[in-house]
């Protein structure tokens, strides 16, 4: 009797097990992958190539400026050169605070340039991913992956070209 029962028990769990089993196959979700070359969209987007543009403008108008501080600099000390002692001690106090001019303002157009910059790439990652989100969810994607996380990844599923393509109407 003991031994009729335990088989019983053992025959409703296995059976158990083997349905769950089935029914977790029968309700398995299928899912549509892709993934996108973030480095080409970045590159390749019209904003990423405006925005470099922008800020090589900003930099080339801060270089001519740092050059013209530099040739003030040289000028004082060619000036200096040809001073009495007294005279060159004044100078180089004029000398030491163009210098620390010219330092500090290495430093802010450096800090503002590289701020820029940043807030320029922020920008357009958040562009780049609103598209990539907008378009998985019309196309029914449940996951777009960054191709630099795949050791491979078939060509079809590569979705880089339509996102550009959106990203730059």
């Amino acid at each position: 009797m003991r031994r009729l029962i335990v088989l019983l028990v053992a025959a409703v769990f296995a059976f158990g097990l083997f349905s769950a089993v089935s029914q977790d196959r029968a309700y398995a979700k299928e899912y549509r992958i892709g993934y996108v070359d973030l480095a080409k969209v970045f590159d390749e987007y019209k904003k990423t190539k405006e925005s470099e543009k922008a800020l090589e403008i900003k930099g080339k108008a801060k270089e001519d400026d740092r050059k013209k501080m530099i040739d003030e600099v040289r000028k004082l000390k060619d000036e200096q050169a040809l001073l009495s002692d007294k005279a060159k001690a004044e100078k180089q106090s004029v000398i030491d605070t163009k210098i620390k001019n010219l330092q500090d303002f290495d430093k802010k157009t450096r800090d503002d340039l590289m701020k820029e910059r940043n807030d320029a790439l922020g920008n357009i990652l958040k562009d780049i991913e609103k598209i990539v989100t907008d378009y998985a969810k019309a196309e029914g994607y449940d996951f777009i992956l960054n191709s630099r996380m795949l050791l491979y990844g078939a060509p079809a599923y590569d979705m880089t070209a339509e996102i550009l393509t959106r990203l730059n109407k």
